[in-house]
């Protein structure tokens, strides 16, 4: 006679998680609604051009994308994982043919009539539920096993990165690499495939750096900031003065002197610069901690996780979070070479935001079951 599988209860969702999404999200329109007022007065005769187009394509896509998941429950999306990995794998092809539009030499985007999204950032989502339900499928010792787990692990991790790489998104490529060995740890890897899989990504990582010269540009000029400083330098130093501009409390919110003519960006990338010089560092103090919080919020929820697919899919989406906040944060900051990766839930990009709140919308329902 077949065993049955355990019944699942739901229970009550983590507040202080929601709490903290919630947070994030309202500090993130405010703070586009001032790093964009300028930007949209002179480009469209609308202080809030951005913020709106935000809330319609951003955040009305991002509520219902969180709905829906916060409703299924989460091991539903463990069965058509590898679909959704097919899916975020074509549209990732998809950029390169007449689907696909170029800006700043990047073919990031798709252009499906009047809608435009970047599967970058649908990838990261689709990645993570892959993995997990990989992973944790019980029929196979995939973490454990060269031939079953870790070598169909680099192939998948190496289709991906190199599909990323051609756009070229660099910052996500380490993302999910590093988000992917998060799950590959956690699921019981061996230390040996993980120190493996480090050694190999690194030096693919340095050959990639080695023979395209705008990202050995991207790295001396991390390494001296005083030299191009009208050029490859310019954003990281406007940054800098920005958030040294900011002191303790900071300007006054809406006050920001560099974000008008000075600070390249400032809705994207460098609103980290925008909040710090408005706010000051306790307000920038207080965004990075509210990350913080989310972050070891998932990765201890995870810790008491049973299912196993549940644990992973928090890890993974935890790992994604913390590292594009710091990433974003810490490169406009001047700590590590700059890169266009936007801060999750407060820099302008509709995709983005959608993506984030899905993602928390799984994350959510998973702690009903717990």
């Amino acid at each position: 006679m077949a065993t049955r599988a355990p019944r699942r209860v739901a229970r009550n969702p983590d507040y202080l998680l929601l709490a903290v999404v919630f947070l994030l999200i309202v500090f993130g329109l405010a703070m586009l609604a001032s790093a964009s007022s300028d930007l949209g007065k002179s480009q469209f005769n609308d202080t809030y051009y951005y913020l709106k187009h935000q809330i319609l394509y951003g955040l009305s896509l991002g509520v219902v994308g969180f709905l829906v998941t916060y409703f299924v429950p989460f091991y539903t999306w463990k069965k058509p994982a590898f679909v959704f990995l097919l899916i975020g794998v074509f549209a990732l092809l998809a950029v390169f043919t007449p689907l696909g539009t170029s800006a700043g030499g990047a073919s990031r985007w798709l252009k499906l009539g009047p809608f435009s999204f970047q599967p970058a950032e649908l990838m990261k989502l689709l990645f993570v539920v892959y993995l997990a339900a990989w992973f944790s499928n019980t029929k196979f010792k995939r973490a454990t096993d060269f031939q079953a787990g870790f070598v169909p692990f680099l192939l998948v991790i190496g289709l991906v990165m190199a599909l990323l790489l051609l756009q070229p998104a660099t910052s996500t490529v380490l993302i999910l690499a590093i988000s992917g060995l998060a799950i590959y740890y956690v699921s019981g890897a061996p230390y040996r495939y993980i120190v493996g899989t480090l050694a190999i990504g690194l030096v693919v990582i340095a050959a990639v750096i080695y023979v395209t010269p705008y990202r050995r540009a991207r790295i001396m000029g991390y390494l001296d900031k005083t030299a191009d400083t009208q050029g490859l330098n310019y954003q990281v130093n406007q940054a800098l003065i920005a958030i040294g501009s900011g002191g303790l409390k900071g300007v006054g919110y809406g006050q920001s002197a560099t974000k008008a003519s000075y600070l390249p960006t400032p809705i994207d990338d460098s609103i980290f610069a925008v909040t710090a010089e408005e706010l000051g560092f306790i307000g920038a103090s207080l965004l990075a901690m509210l990350f913080a919080i989310l972050s070891v919020r998932m990765f201890w929820l995870a810790k008491r996780m049973g299912d196993q697919f549940g644990r992973l899919l928090l890890v993974g989406f935890g790992s994604v979070i913390s590292l594009q906040a710091f990433v974003n944060m810490a490169s406009i900051s001047g700590l590590v070479p700059l890169t266009g990766v936007p801060l999750p839930f407060v820099s302008y990009g509709g995709t983005a935001l959608a993506i984030f709140l899905t993602m928390m919308g799984i994350s959510a329902n998973v702690t009903k079951y717990r």
